[in-house]
């Protein structure tokens, strides 16, 4: 590269081909979302039975998920680091090696903190390895149907708890609970086939962004159309950087002019060496950081507001699906009655999904827009859940928190990438999934505390409404934090058409003077 010419490369991601592998990439997320966060959906069914067999609280068991949860988003950044180093196949394949293990090592478990060190750390760490990486390159394989296949691929959640919840609970019946944990750890041994699967993507190109426009030699047209603004900004960020950086080595030399000229030009031009040298290491040091944790990320305002509505919808998303069975059994209604609700959810929540993932690809309105309504709605639901007691009453519940969580599961993702762009999504996710992971620990727990002193089930729903209402309000701010946005690259956009016109008949004037 010429000297004159400052800038930076990057690897980012070439447009998402939409091929016809892409879909073998949508069967392993689809598969992966059921045997992660569809196992931990279902494990209600365990509940009830690990809860009667040590004889403990409510808090106390709900643990076990909180913590699998907790350490799925705290380990969401080592496994996008991971994948960067190694591949992500490689990573998927050893996720599903200890989802396995650590469930197996459950069924052997002799008390509760042991079952909080396998079923619950380390079969959240496996699910970790094997999650998000599989949506990364689901996100990089789509770009035109990305909506449609972030739904499709989240439906595996649904079809796998609605089937696994009943076969849970046949499975207790038959070996007990610690049984039907050895054949769920054999169960996801599949997250390894899910790993084979994932063939890596050769599409990565270097792109320069050059301090001057005719230099640059970056065509914005070669990136995907969401990528545009954010891959502009960057470049105006190297820009500012550059020019920063060339400003303090101006200031250093000015101070240090008088000193300079008394010096051997020898030595003035072995320190000139020296320090283009460190330059060099700590540009190189920071290329290879950025390649596998984007951490400027912390950096961006709407994606910190994005984390925090993920910190409060993290508090009411897992709570109803592992209470909702013993709120059932205590209001009489029989195991597999009970364990029906939990199906009932899954196949709305399928149905929610697939539709709302849809109508999100129809661009009708604004994905955060619609991803508000839909959070909203969730929250109202849950609140009005303790007035159910009956079995049709409560069946009519699981529909529509099936429905209206899988009209808000199947867009939040997209709506990440619109946030920071596709070419980021590999280290925002991480990102975001280690923020929101306070939500998830303290979610069940919380809950249950609930639960406990005032010794009714409902009160755990009403916790979970309230969190989710609150988590829309930060969905709110975003709205007008993007607006912002679009009104001042508008504005910038405009004024310099301005200046694209009137340079012209300036050029003109000039000419009819001479």
């Amino acid at each position: 590269m010429n000297s004159e010419v400052k800038g930076h490369k990057e690897r980012v991601a070439a447009a998402a081909p939409d091929g016809c592998y892409a879909w073998f990439i949508l069967l392993s997320c689809f598969l992966v979302f059921g045997l992660t966060f569809g196992v931990i959906k279902a494990f209600g069914v365990f509940y009830v039975e690990i809860h009667r067999y040590f004889e403990t609280t409510a808090t106390g068991t709900s643990w076990i998920t909180s913590i699998a949860v907790a350490t799925i988003h705290v380990v969401a950044p080592v496994a996008s680091a991971l994948s960067a180093r190694f591949s992500h196949r490689s990573v998927v394949i050893t996720g599903g090696l200890i989802c396995s293990i650590g469930v197996v090592l459950g069924a052997f478990a002799r008390n509760l903190i042991e079952l909080y060190l396998t079923v619950g750390f380390l079969n959240g760490f496996g699910c970790a390895l094997t999650w998000t990486p599989t949506v990364t390159m689901l996100g990089l394989y789509f770009e035109k149907r990305r909506p449609v296949a972030n739904a499709l691929a989240s439906a595996g959640e649904c079809i796998l708890t609605f089937v696994l919840t009943p076969l849970f609970q046949l499975l207790i019946d038959s070996y007990s609970w610690r049984g039907a944990l050895l054949i769920l750890g054999g169960l996801q041994l599949n997250l390894c086939v899910c790993g084979i699967l994932l063939r890596p993507l050769n599409t990565t190109r270097d792109v320069t962004c050059e301090v001057k426009a005719e230099e640059e030699g970056l065509s914005l047209e070669l990136l995907p159309k969401d990528d545009s603004e954010q891959r502009k900004q960057g470049c105006l960020e190297a820009e500012a950087e550059a020019e920063a950086e060339e400003l303090r080595i101006s200031e250093r030399c000015d101070q240090g002019k008088i000193k300079a000229c008394h010096e051997d030009p020898e030595d003035i031009s072995i320190m000139k060496v020296q320090d283009s040298n460190n330059k060099t290491k700590r540009a190189e040091l920071r290329t290879k950081i950025l390649r596998y944790v984007d951490f400027t990320l912390i950096t961006n305002a709407r994606f910190m507001v994005y984390s925090m509505f993920g910190v409060f919808a993290a508090l009411g998303f897992f709570a109803p699906a592992l209470f909702l069975v013993p709120y059932a059994r205590s209001k009489g209604i029989e195991e597999y009655q009970s364990a029906a609700l939990i199906s009932i959810s899954a196949a709305l929540d399928l149905f929610g999904r697939v539709f709302f993932g849809w109508v999100a690809n129809l661009r009708l309105v604004q994905m955060v827009q619609q991803l508000t309504a839909t959070v909203f709605l969730l929250g109202t639901v849950l609140l009005l859940c303790p007035l159910a007691s009956s079995f049709s009453e409560l069946a009519a519940f699981s529909a529509a928190y099936g429905l209206v969580y899988g009209a808000t599961v199947a867009i939040h993702i997209t709506v990440l990438a619109e946030v920071v762009g596709v070419h980021r999504l590999g280290s925002a996710l991480g990102f975001f999934m280690l923020i929101r992971s306070t939500g998830g620990l303290l979610g069940p727990p919380i809950a249950g505390l609930f639960i406990d002193k005032m010794s009714d089930y409902g009160t755990g729903f009403l916790m979970a409404g309230v969190a989710l209402i609150v988590s829309a309000l930060f969905l709110l701010l975003l709205h007008q934090m993007n607006r912002r946005v679009q009104g001042s690259t508008t504005t910038n956009c405009d004024m310099h058409t301005d200046k694209m016109e009137q340079s012209p008949r300036a050029e003109t004037k000039e000419l009819d003077m001479t």
